[in-house]
């Protein structure tokens, strides 16, 4: 017998017909959150548009029906979370999201700056793990740095007066949202370091968006962390929430309840076990209720809705549109780069241009002369100085400043010796300052 007539030979269009029924059938109504590009808007009214994050990307379709409920309208960069089915697109054999609802989920801008920040501390060995410090054993006192009327705090301290009523607890207030959150922040580390006399630094507020926890991914706070004396334990947000804060700090907590619970000491063991045991078995009906759901959807799934072909069949007419703007763009785009290329050698053999060098390089000669000429009489300065210098120490003035004097007779002439001149002569003496008229009263020759 024929080896073929053993098995089952399928098509390319039933393979991806089962695929499809697998995946619509197999994976249930999910979230999804992820930045929007290769966004493409044909006159059919459908979106086809590329979802992705730092890691992978997925394609998707919403159908006009769905997207003109949506009150925003949604450009590539934008950072989004989609309600959608996963399915695929049987034409081309791709795996796709037929969304069903979309709602902004942050600002682009922001959330790149944060993985810059984060990318530049990475590489700086901030986040190391051999870099954190370890708690200690036992925390008698804790300074928590938090807003005084945040949910945050009353968390934190109903955790540790119930787990750990003999903690110390010191709030060093500050706003956790704003302009001057961050400064307020660094400045409550600050303090703890320098008077609080804690065993460890909570950094602690409640869960927000994006920009309601910017102040934490602030580079000047990122570093106050790493430098803190004190260790450092981080809980902003909930347990899906990330900050800069968050990957610097000693240790990080998904919520301040958890971060009390951490830093607390276990008192009820046996409560704990049972709650984690009540957990457990909640988890347990969780799990069988959402198999039953699974189930049913499944069932439902298998009837398959005539409006499903049609979206196919649309699909197919948008893409061959798409790809034929795409061409036309393709086109346009090399012709606009040709002449811009022209444009620019254009400019390069401009005279203006030209005269714009030459007048540049006038300028760096005339600054270049003047420095060569101010070093010149700078060297003719210091070398006139020793001679000068020579001549006043030669200079008569200079010692009549020391003291002496020179005398003249009735001529003019310089008296050397006492022979020169006789009794009742007329003889001048001249003194650093003014001259003296004497008569010779009585002269002394030297034996």
């Amino acid at each position: 017998m024929n080896q073929s007539q053993n098995k089952q030979v399928l098509s390319v269009s039933q393979l991806n017909r089962k695929a499809k029924q697998l995946l619509e059938t197999h994976l249930p109504l999910i979230w999804l959150e992820g930045e929007i590009s290769n966004l493409a808007k044909p006159s059919s009214g459908h979106w086809y548009l590329t979802l992705k994050d730092q890691g992978a990307q997925v394609r998707g379709a919403m159908f006009r029906n769905r997207n003109q409920m949506l009150r925003f309208n949604p450009q590539n960069g934008d950072k989004v979370l989609v309600r959608a089915r996963v399915s695929l697109y049987e034409g081309r054999g791709d795996y796709q999201l037929i969304i069903e609802h979309m709602q902004p989920a942050g600002t682009g801008d922001l959330q790149a700056q944060f993985e810059a920040l984060k990318e530049k501390l990475f590489q700086q060995g901030l986040m190391a793990e051999e870099r954190k410090r370890l708690l200690p054993d036992h925390i008698g006192k804790l300074a928590v740095v938090t807003s005084p009327s945040g949910a945050a705090v009353r968390d934190v301290l109903s955790v540790l007066k119930r787990r750990s009523p003999s903690t110390e607890v010191t709030i060093l207030p500050c706003q956790v949202q704003g302009d001057i959150a961050a400064s307020q922040i660094i400045n409550a580390i600050e303090l703890a370091n320098k008077h609080a006399g804690a065993d460890a630094i909570l950094l602690t507020r409640g869960g927000g968006s994006l920009e309601d926890l910017w102040a934490f991914n602030n580079e000047a706070l990122a570093y106050a962390i790493v430098n803190s004396d004190i260790p450092v334990i981080s809980a902003v947000g909930h347990e899906v929430d990330f900050t800069i804060a968050d990957f610097v700090a000693d240790l990080r907590a998904a919520t301040p309840s958890a971060a009390a619970e951490l830093l607390s000491q276990d008192q009820e063991n046996q409560q704990q076990l049972l709650l984690g045991n009540a957990v457990l078995l909640g988890q347990a009906c969780q799990r069988k209720v959402a198999t039953e759901k699974l189930k049913l959807k499944q069932l439902s799934r298998r009837l398959r809705h005539p409006g499903q072909t049609l979206e196919q069949q649309s699909q197919r007419l948008d893409n061959l549109e798409i790809r034929l703007q795409r061409a036309w763009a393709n086109r346009l785009t090399l012709q606009q780069h040709k002449f811009k290329g022209l444009q620019f050698r254009f400019a390069q053999q401009h005279p203006k241009q030209r005269l714009v060098e030459l007048q540049q390089t006038v300028s760096q000669q005339s600054k270049n002369l003047s420095l060569l000429m101010g070093n010149k009489i700078q060297k003719l300065e210091m070398s006139l100085s020793t001679p000068v210098g020579k001549l006043q120490a030669l200079s008569p003035l200079a010692v009549l400043q020391r003291g002496f004097s020179i005398s003249r007779d009735s001529e003019g002439k310089i008296i050397h010796k006492a022979t020169q001149i006789s009794t009742g002569d007329l003889i001048s003496v001249q003194l650093e300052e003014g001259k003296l008229d004497c008569q010779v009263a009585a002269i002394q020759t030297s034996k």
